[in-house]
């Protein structure tokens, strides 16, 4: 299944895509949040949509995508998992997954405009491939790890680097501002995908391209991500785990190169569907 939901900010409802037709599915599911997650939602909508007993409204054409999962307990993110981006930032290659969180009022739709931060002068790209969890998690063996992925949705892991490196303590008040995390259009499902290690992703801004791997270039792939983040947190059904980027970031060149108003980013991943958005300034 592609589910994604769709409206306006604070009035989101959950969707369907079926046979590249956008429906909604809010007469039969409220939302596509933990408690979804929780009471096995997929497979309970699966077995719907094949019985019919789920009503199928069309939505109309221009109507806003929102993030694919509703607000989750966490957005947690793996930082430097292509070798790579490593390399490009003049960083080690790490021996143990790095762990950092982008505040869950960071959520926003695929295609919604970007804010760049008060005061920011260095703000970055970064395309990602996202998963969504769907039950809790508590010390998971890493060869049981996939039983706990709900599925899988494209992100674009936005960076403010003077933010994030350059004003002391950790990565996060760099990585959490306002609208610094587009996510969908699409949740997909694991069967929907045949091989999640051999997706292309690519970023382009101004149509540059910028940014183009694989996602058989993770140096932790996804059951070992969560193997590990189970053995320091509780995951809970719904939270939403980011597993890197490739090299291509703005500030990897020489000099860097950030976004400024008016610059437009387009990203994709293989199965996942695509996201644009555009850069403005902050304004109250």
């Amino acid at each position: 299944m592609k589910l994604f939901r769709f409206g306006a900010i604070g009035e989101e409802k959950p969707g369907i895509c079926i046979d590249e037709k956008m429906y909604d599915v809010s007469s039969y599911v409220q939302d596509y949040n933990e408690s979804f997650f929780e009471k096995d939602g997929l497979s309970t909508l699966a077995q719907a949509l094949k019985d019919g007993n789920v009503a199928l409204t069309e939505i109309p054409a221009g109507v806003r995508i929102a993030s694919c999962v509703a607000r989750p307990s966490k957005i947690v993110c793996i930082g430097l998992n292509f070798a790579d981006h490593a390399r490009e930032t003049g960083a080690e290659i790490p021996k143990e997954p790095i762990i950092f969180f982008k505040s869950t009022t960071a959520l926003s739709g695929p295609n919604d405009d970007v804010i760049i931060p008060k005061n920011s002068v260095k703000t970055d790209w970064e395309v990602e491939l996202a998963f969504v969890i769907s039950k809790k998690a508590q010390y998971v063996e890493e060869e049981n790890a996939m039983d706990y992925v709900a599925g899988y949705c494209l992100h674009n892991d936005l960076s403010e680097r003077e933010f994030q490196l350059e004003r002391g303590g950790n990565w996060s008040k760099g990585k959490g501002c306002d609208t610094f995390a587009p996510l969908g259009p699409f949740l997909v499902t694991k069967d929907e995908i045949e091989d999640v290690n051999n997706l292309k992703m690519w970023l382009n801004v101004n149509d540059k391209q910028f940014q183009v791997s694989n996602t058989d270039q993770l140096i932790f792939k996804i059951p070992t991500l969560v193997s590990y983040l189970s053995q320091f947190m509780t995951l809970l059904p719904g939270d939403v785990i980011s597993t890197g980027t490739p090299h291509g970031v703005g500030l990897g060149f020489k000099p860097p190169i950030y976004l400024k108003e008016g610059d437009v980013m387009e990203l994709g991943i293989d199965g996942l569907g695509t996201q644009k958005q555009k850069a403005v300034n902050y304004s109250k």
